[in-house]
């Protein structure tokens, strides 16, 4: 009570200090395009870029925010939904365009990257919780027809960039508190000795979570070397590492999500269900200037993933598995990059190969059964996935002001499954190979030099990955899923992007998607999903985002998000008729953020109001039910200060801050138990203080 009673005056008190401040602190208005690298390879302004592409910096990812999942900074990004799970057994909810939105566990139709290091495996699945955000001074966000550049599975591409080393040592310290038990500590040590950028970095996380039976803890590694062997070769060494037990409240029906959302199933409880898993993963980026005009790049990674989730298989959870998987994987990409100039005309080249491997020791044990323990193996397997991809990308200023952009992948994917428990269900190993060459163009206009408008058009495809591909129907010991295809899509897109003024920007992307065999859920039995191919579905829709910078150091962002994800024919699956124009659930129609932010640099105080709205989501391919919508609002606030050497800063947030019960996420298809809801948090708060010392 004390707290509804003083946030009103807490608001209130920050926007009067912000007014009595004003006439002290006016600073550079001015806005600027970011510099991007994820759409060309090669750093360029995002303005003049013929694709949907957006920048989310530093202060936004750490600035008084948790630092556990990325949903926490790209709710902001127009055409992504990242969805608050308030659990974290499994990876958060990413799509882009209505890709990915069908995910039950990690990251699909998305291509996840770490400084050109791909965090999605072969078959397309991605982990994107491998990196640490503490350390992380960027994130990169395409969407559109340029993603498929990256190959398999490419709705769009997120790429996070890791901070550089300062060239003075500095140590540094943290700690967090939140609600619900929530504690984080973090420790640092960056700088520049003879010639050798580090940054090293630790953190600890633990919290009761919101849900009950949704405790969870993590401890998180990062070292970053940066090596100049010579003037023209750099050599940079990435290690991350995190080690994660967290329990799994599932789903809760519609009536306990929105009447005790804090509670849970109580197969839940009865099964134990839970996670465990570790990921250790080394990449190595050289860089090599040829000369002015040619360089070659050679990014090479290697890991190891263990992953024992423990699900329940009925309603009550009195019957229990256990799927363990211990993962190998490494890959290469080698890149020459090329620029000059034809008919006296500049253009940038590059032309690359790809090449991954991931190899899964999989086993299934049925380990409860009505209540009682049992130890039975239904499932013991290697599956192995590789991919070997080719491609070529080039922009070409045909005329002062006029780019084209063209590129071309060719990704050949190969799955094997080679079955060593051939006393269920005899032998079912088997092998899977796609391929496909997936070309796009673009063309950017500077209508003046405050004004562009573009155009781009490009095909894609996304296989199944081996979760999809496990099952042929819900049963425990069918055999795997090797008719399911590929979907492929087309994609068409046209925006705008412009300078208001010298402190508005603005961009804008209208896009169009048609796709064959999508791939979708044909059902789900005893907590098995298999999956099946639908005919047809259409994505079209439109994205918008402006930022202000105001006098007295005001920042105003808005972005706007349309979506209309269909099915475009009708198709009959274990679950019953499809019909065309249903809505692919998991997306949005509406999705809006706002952010008014301000700083007062002499007293180093800075704060922002944020507001966010999503529009309802269907949970189920019949559209027979829905999560409603929501708009909730949250406030952040901190201060800075510097004495001598040291750098202090303390920071709070409060999200929901009107305590608004609302559902964070969905899961799809649950038509057995109708679990299809995870409730968000409602009213919670963090605080943190962070130390500096810089030698």
């Amino acid at each position: 009570m004390l707290a509804k009673k003083l946030l009103p005056i807490a608001i209130l008190g920050t926007f009067s200090v912000a007014n009595n401040a004003f006439a002290a602190d006016e600073e550079n208005t001015s806005v600027i395009a970011p510099v991007v690298v994820t759409a060309t390879r090669i750093g360029q302004k995002s303005f003049d870029l013929p694709v949907a592409i957006d920048l989310v910096r530093k202060d936004q990812i750490q600035d008084g925010q948790l630092g556990m999942t990325l949903s926490e900074s790209l709710i902001r990004v127009p055409g992504i939904t990242a969805q608050n799970r308030t659990q974290m057994a499994q990876d958060p909810q990413i799509s882009t365009r209505g890709f990915g939105a069908r995910s039950a566990f990690g990251v699909r139709g998305v291509r996840v990257y770490v400084d050109g290091i791909p965090l999605t495996m072969p078959d397309g699945q991605g982990q994107p919780g491998n990196v640490d955000l503490d350390v992380v001074r960027g994130i990169e966000v395409m969407r559109g027809p340029f993603s498929a550049l990256y190959g398999n599975s490419s709705g769009g591409v997120v790429q996070m960039l890791t901070e550089n080393a300062p060239k003075t040592p500095e140590i540094s310290g943290g700690v967090m508190f939140g609600s619900y038990g929530t504690q984080k500590e973090s420790v640092r040590a960056a700088g520049t000795s003879e010639g050798i950028e580090y940054l090293v970095n630790y953190s600890n996380y633990k919290s009761d979570g919101y849900r009950d039976h949704s405790a969870n803890q993590k401890e998180q590694g990062t070292a970053k070397f940066k090596i100049n062997l010579n003037e023209d070769t750099k050599l940079t060494t990435l290690v991350n590492w995190f080690d994660q037990d967290a329990d799994d409240p599932l789903g809760s029906t519609r009536a306990m999500a929105f009447s005790n959302p804090k509670s849970v199933v109580p197969a839940a409880i009865n099964a134990n269900t839970r996670v465990s898993r570790s990921n250790t993963q080394v990449g190595f980026n050289l860089e090599h200037a040829i000369n002015s005009d040619n360089s070659l790049t050679f990014i090479s990674y290697v890991g190891t993933r263990d992953n024992l989730q423990i699900l329940s298989t009925n309603a009550l959870g009195t019957n229990a598995r256990a799927s363990k998987i211990a993962r190998e994987f490494y890959g290469t990409d080698i890149r020459w990059d090329n620029k000059g100039s034809f008919l006296e005309k500049p253009y940038t080249f590059s032309l690359g190969t790809a090449y991954g491997k991931s190899t899964d020791d999989r086993t299934d044990t049925n380990i409860l059964l009505g209540g009682a323990p049992i130890n039975v193996l239904n499932r013991n397997e290697k599956d192995t996935a590789k991919n070997f991809d080719q491609y070529a990308q080039a922009k070409w200023s045909v005329l002062e002001n006029l780019d084209l952009h063209a590129g071309v992948r060719h990704t050949k994917i190969r799955l094997e499954i080679d079955d060593n428990l051939l006393a269920v269900g005899g032998d079912n190993s088997g092998n899977l190979t796609y391929q496909k060459t997936t070309p796009v163009f673009g063309a950017i206009w500077k209508v003046t030099p405050l004004f562009n408008l573009y155009a781009n058009y490009g095909k894609g495809f996304e296989t199944p990955t081996f979760v999809e591909v496990a099952y042929r129907n819900a049963a425990a010991t069918s055999t795997p899923n090797l008719g399911l295809k590929p979907s492929e899509s087309r994609n068409m897109e046209i925006g705008a992007k412009a300078f208001l003024s010298d402190n508005t920007i603005a961009n804008l992307s209208i896009f169009k998607t048609l796709t064959d065999d999508e791939i979708i859920v044909s059902n789900v039995s005893s907590g098995i999903t298999s999956y099946t191919n639908a005919n047809k579905t259409k994505r079209n829709g439109a994205e918008a985002s402006i930022e202000s910078k105001l006098p007295y150091n005001i920042t105003l962002f808005g972005a706007y998000t349309l979506l209309n994800a269909k099915f475009d024919s009708d198709f009959t699956n274990n679950s019953g008729l499809i019909e065309a124009g249903n809505v692919i659930p998991g997306t949005y129609h509406t999705q809006i953020y706002g952010e008014a932010a301000w700083k007062h640099t002499p007293t180093g105080f800075r704060t922002a109001f944020e507001a966010r709205h999503n529009s309802k989501s269907y949970v189920n391919d019949l559209n027979t039910d829905s999560a409603p919508s929501y708009t909730i609002f949250n406030i952040r606030a901190g201060f800075e200060q510097k004495l001598a050497n040291w750098r202090f800063s303390e920071y709070a947030r409060i999200e929901n801050i009107f305590d608004k019960d609302y559902i964070g996420s969905v899961k799809l298809n649950d038509y057995t138990n109708g679990r299809s809801f995870e409730p968000a948090a409602g009213r919670n708060w963090l605080i943190g203080l962070n130390a500096n010392y810089r030698f």
